[in-house]
This record gives structure tokens, C-alpha cells and sequence, in this order.
């Protein structure tokens, strides 16, 4: 999952029980108490998603929902006490893609993060694991615990591979098919070139080898011995 999700919340209580939850949820929760410290932190680190309390002091969450949706495609999820249709309106007008009336219970909440995060993540996205690693098939980001590392183009195909098929010994003329679609010619170095690049960035935190040399036969993707 790992998600970022930014609460903006005024009402301590609430503030603390949606950071515990969402937290123990496997979200990466920020906050902010107000409405101008929430745009500044969605500036600052711009979020996965957004939960806006609509009752805010300083500027109130219809105008911060109007300011980040000018600036993002951020999902927002708005939060009031107003459930009178012509307030859903508002809400929905000023650019909250879906609303919830407190009180509310945590399961719905969660139900109504996780269809928003559907919707914005690109079509066929998804997040490949294996130990602590992950991969991002949507922002083709990886990650080694929280640790995030950026991949080239061949290097993500590599990786990809890997994570598809892990505990498999891959061959190299498997590999050279499946990454580079054509034949070296036997004598090229460039998957252990390649295979060099991703244990760098996998492992340049201190973590323990994942992808490991099968002499003779290839590489596999396993845990550490």
C-alpha cells in the first residue's frame, strides 16, 4: 500500500483517531490542523490523497479544496457535519471527488480512500513485492522498506522481471527475450551490467542481497541466505 495520505482536520480528536488508523492501515499519514498549513504541506509533499474537513479555521476547506484542485488531480475527500444536499453540491462543485458526513464509521472511510486511490492510479497499475522490496508499476518507482530509488527504462524491465517470476532461475536467454527482445549474441555483458545497476540501487541502504547469481544457469530474485 504505502500511500501517502494527507489529513487536514482541525478537531484534535478526529485528527488523532484518522493518523492511528489510517497509519495502522499501512498508510504514510500526514497532517495539518488548518487550512493554509495543508496547502502548504500538499505543496511541499504532495500527497496521494487528501482528507479535508470542511469546517477549518483560517481558510475553510470548500477554498482549499478549490486551491488544490487548481493546482492537482490530487483525490479529495471532503469531511463535514452539512449533509443537506445543497452542501454535497458545493462540496462537489468546488472539487472534492467524494464526500462523508460525520458522524461516519472508520470501515466506510477506508472503503471510500481505497475506491479513490483506484481511480487515480493509471489504468493497470499495480505494486509488485517480494521481502521488502516494491516496485510501482504506475510511477515505476522502487522501494527497499521506505527507501524509494529511481529506475531507467531497463532497469525497471529488469526489475519487473524479476518480481514476476521470483524464486525462478532466470536464464540469460530468457532474460535477453523477455528485457531486451533480441539476441547479443552470446558474448555481451550487459545483463551483468544491468544486474550490477539494480543490486546498487537495492541494496545501497545496507539492505541484504535479493538478487543473486546461479552460476551456471542465471539469476534469481530469493531471499537473502
Amino acid at each position: 500500500m504505502r500511500e501517502r495520505v494527507l489529513i487536514i482536520e482541525d478537531e484534535e480528536k478526529i485528527l488523532d483517531f484518522l493518523k492511528r488508523g489510517l497509519a495502522y492501515e499501512g498508510y504514510r499519514v500526514e497532517t495539518a490542523a488548518d487550512g493554509t498549513a495543508g496547502l502548504n504541506a500538499a505543496r511541499e509533499t504532495p500527497p496521494d490523497l487528501v482528507v479535508l474537513d470542511w469546517m477549518l479555521p483560517g481558510l475553510d476547506g470548500l477554498e482549499v479544496c478549490k486551491r488544490l484542485r487548481a493546482a492537482s488531480e490530487v483525490p479529495i475527500l471532503m469531511l463535514t457535519a452539512k449533509d443537506a444536499v445543497s452542501d454535497r453540491v458545493q462540496g462537489l462543485d468546488a472539487g472534492a471527488d467524494d464526500y462523508l458526513v460525520k458522524p461516519f464509521e472508520f470501515d466506510e472511510l477506508l472503503a471510500r480512500i481505497r475506491a479513490l486511490l483506484r481511480r487515480a492510479r493509471p489504468e493497470g497499475a499495480e505494486t509488485l513485492s517480494f521481502a521488502d522490496l516494491r516496485l510501482d508499476t504506475g510511477t515505476r518507482q522502487g522501494f527497499r522498506s521506505e527507501r524509494a530509488f529511481e529506475l531507467t527504462a531497463k532497469e525497471y524491465e529488469l526489475l519487473e522481471l524479476f518480481l514476476r517470476h521470483p524464486r525462478q532461475v532466470l536464464t540469460r536467454e530468457v532474460i535477453f527475450d523477455r528485457v531486451w527482445g533480441y539476441d547479443f549474441g552470446g558474448e555481451s555483458n550487459i545483463i551483468e551490467v544491468y544486474i550490477r545497476y539494480l543490486r546498487q540501487k537495492t541494496e545501497e541502504g545496507g539492505e541484504p542481497r535479493l538478487i543473486h547469481t546461479v552460476r551456471g544457469a542465471g539469476y534469481v530474485l530469493r531471499e537473502p541466505a
